[in-house]
């Protein structure tokens, strides 16, 4: 996945500031995010050996603010000539070019652009709002589409984790992996259950899962959360998906 476009210009930069949102969320194995910025020619590079390619940058169409659009792939063959371009002229059509003649069979057949309409590109502005929503939009199409496909399969049944004696709370790598991508969550006890929700990374706040050992597991400290409840040892817990939170029964099973 690669964000082209220049951060210091408000919408400009929705490439990059859509990469780092995906790489607080957690990157599986077998992507990678690439902060392309404005040199087309590195971005070119980029590509060599991959299965799939995601591009997004912004657009001047002229078209409402925030439009989005997703260039089929057909229109892709058509790319304007590289002849008479410098590097400062690059954009991301003419990275795809030059990567086709670059780079021969290395250069991946599967490429999909994505390109949100930009309305503030004055050097210093923040992100506009309404680029700023279609940019949450390509986000999720994004976790759908390609990445959610390459992390950890569901779990089956209820998975288990630990409550140890000195308040840390354990977790095996895949359910660490597939429900805290980021390893940012927010923890808090409600009705003799532990609720554990995800965040979208350490910048939101929260609390974080520490990898304990090479395998991957995690290891959480919960105690000052549970606030003097002594229990330790294994415990069951369950997904709620209307809550988007794990639950961890507190008591003990009958």
């Amino acid at each position: 996945m690669v964000g082209c476009g220049n951060l210091l210009r408000g919408d400009d930069g929705v490439g990059p500031v859509l990469v780092r949102h995906l790489w607080e969320r957690g990157v599986p194995d077998g992507a990678r995010l690439v902060d392309g910025g404005t040199a087309g020619m590195d971005v070119a590079f980029q590509m060599r050996n991959a299965d799939r390619v995601v591009i997004v940058d912004a657009a001047a169409t002229g078209s409402a603010p925030g439009t989005l659009f997703r260039v089929p792939g057909a229109e892709l063959a058509e790319l304007p000539p590289l002849e008479g371009l410098h590097s400062h002229a690059f954009r991301w059509d003419n990275a795809i070019a030059l990567a086709r003649w670059a780079l021969g069979d290395a250069c991946p057949s599967d490429i999909t652009v994505f390109l949100i309409e930009a309305v503030q590109v004055e050097l210093g502005a923040d992100l506009s709002e309404p680029v700023t929503a279609t940019m949450e939009q390509v986000i999720d199409i994004i976790e759908r589409d390609y990445l959610g496909p390459l992390r950890p399969d569901g779990l089956n049944g209820e998975p288990t984790v630990e409550l140890t004696e000195d308040g840390y709370l354990r977790m095996d790598a895949c359910l660490a992996a597939y429900r805290f991508p980021s390893d940012a969550v927010v923890a808090a006890v409600r009705d003799l259950e532990l609720w554990l929700i995800p965040l979208r990374g350490p910048r939101a706040g929260g609390l974080l899962l520490k990898q304990r050992n090479p395998a991957g597991d995690r290891s959480l400290l919960v105690r000052e959360v549970l606030d003097g409840w002594t229990g330790h040892g294994f415990r069951t817990a369950y997904w709620d998906e209307a809550q988007g939170a794990l639950r961890i029964r507190l008591e003990r099973e009958q």
